[in-house]
């Protein structure tokens, strides 16, 4: 068997770490071509010593000579680089087969892109690449012959759950019933969303996640970027995107068909199910994840998504529904509101006032390229760092 040559879009991140723990277990299937991380020199040091890649990226100068100083130091042959261009490089290398797209936020389009026009298996952890990137990225797939398969436990669940053939996806299926935690704050009044602090905020109950993203399933941000998601991925109106809140994280999501049959996905809260079914698809591998023990388990329950404890969740559907480049708007506001209350700048109930005052106050004009998107993007941070200033901590 031909090794699969893998490359990891944030590798020092949770997603990224998991990658890397499931490549080890399998040494005969896969190898690492090439390591991309942000600020961790460290982090990134220490997986380049034992996976010896062919090229480690940082995404900043200080940084990346920083590595290189490191890496010379200790004779590793691996090549170290430090600009967004060469994200883009690695991801569309000719020598590589598949690329885990791990980087938060709208940093990791580029590279996304670059690797869905190269034709790459791109395993897709990074929900802002769709959220953000829309008809433009489906394209850039549609373009290079990609196979683009969803990392997120949600997604990879619904994936699992379709028919094999994706033309009969939207003759077939009822509805996709998204499940959600509900996060930290589930049972907590609303009234007293208030004075939560960061760590409050990013003491997730199941998952291990990054703080971005765990103050995103404390606001249920995330739930509502992981609809506009499967709206890109599977190709359902919106209205056919259901949220449930399923506190104990074991059924991971579900397709209901019109036969009113339901197929659902269960596993562990871990990031190696999904991870390890979408390197190896339409195989599977060993993940290392613990199997459910069904005589142990606790009771399954499910609640709706309260509309008033979710506000944010909402937001999903209307920016579906309105002028394309709506869900960029909404993401990268978002990606603003969420850096100003890890940094203390904004309280967590000002989070979807945010979000909200940005919407309404960037004029959006369809975008039809990575330029256009990142403009778009641009446009949107700087308005919602107004309203960060506006309504801010003093």
């Amino acid at each position: 068997m031909k090794k699969q040559r893998v490359v990891v879009l944030g590798a020092t991140g949770s997603v990224g770490a998991n990658t890397l723990d499931v490549i080890a277990r399998h040494p005969e299937r896969y190898e690492v071509f090439a390591l991309t991380a942000a600020t961790k020199v460290d982090a990134l040091l220490k997986q380049c010593v034992q996976f010896r890649p062919a090229f480690a990226v940082m995404t900043g100068e200080p940084h990346g000579r920083e590595l290189a100083r490191q890496v010379e130091s200790l004779g590793l042959p691996t090549k170290v680089l430090w600009s967004a261009a060469d994200l883009s490089m690695v991801a569309a290398h000719e020598e590589v087969d598949v690329v885990m797209a791990a980087i938060v936020g709208a940093a990791g389009l580029a590279p996304c892109l670059a690797a869905a026009r190269a034709g790459k298996r791109l395993l897709l952890a990074n929900k802002e690449a769709l959220v953000l990137g829309g008809e433009v990225f489906l394209g850039a797939v549609r373009q290079g012959g990609a196979t683009l398969l969803p990392i997120d436990s949600e997604h990879s669940a619904i994936f699992q759950s379709l028919p094999d053939d994706p033309a009969t996806w939207n003759e077939r299926v009822e509805k996709i019933i998204l499940t959600a935690s509900g996060g930290p704050f589930r049972t907590r009044d609303p009234a007293t969303l208030h004075d939560v602090t960061p760590d409050q905020a990013c003491a997730h109950p199941n998952w291990i996640m990054g703080r971005k993203i765990s103050v995103d399933s404390a606001t249920m941000m995330n739930k509502a970027l992981e609809v506009i998601e499967a709206c890109y991925l599977f190709g359902l109106p919106p209205r056919r995107i259901e949220v449930v809140i399923h506190p104990q994280s074991i059924i991971h999501s579900m397709v209901q068909y019109h036969d009113a049959s339901v197929v659902a996905q269960l596993g562990t809260p871990d990031m190696r199910v999904p991870i390890a079914y979408g390197l190896a698809w339409p195989e599977r591998v060993a993940s290392g994840a613990a199997a459910l023990d069904f005589l142990s388990l606790p009771p399954m329950t499910f609640e709706p998504a309260d509309a008033v404890r979710f506000p944010g969740l909402r937001l999903a559907w209307q920016a579906l529904e309105a002028p394309a480049g709506t869900t960029a708007v909404l993401n990268a506001a978002n990606e603003v509101a969420v850096e100003a209350f890890l940094a203390g700048r904004i309280r967590f109930d000002q989070i979807l006032e945010v979000n909200l005052a940005t919407l309404d106050g960037v004029t959006i004009s369809k975008p039809g390229s990575l330029d256009d998107l990142l403009a778009l993007d641009a446009l949107t941070r700087g308005k919602a760092g107004q309203e960060v200033r506006r309504i801010g901590i003093p």
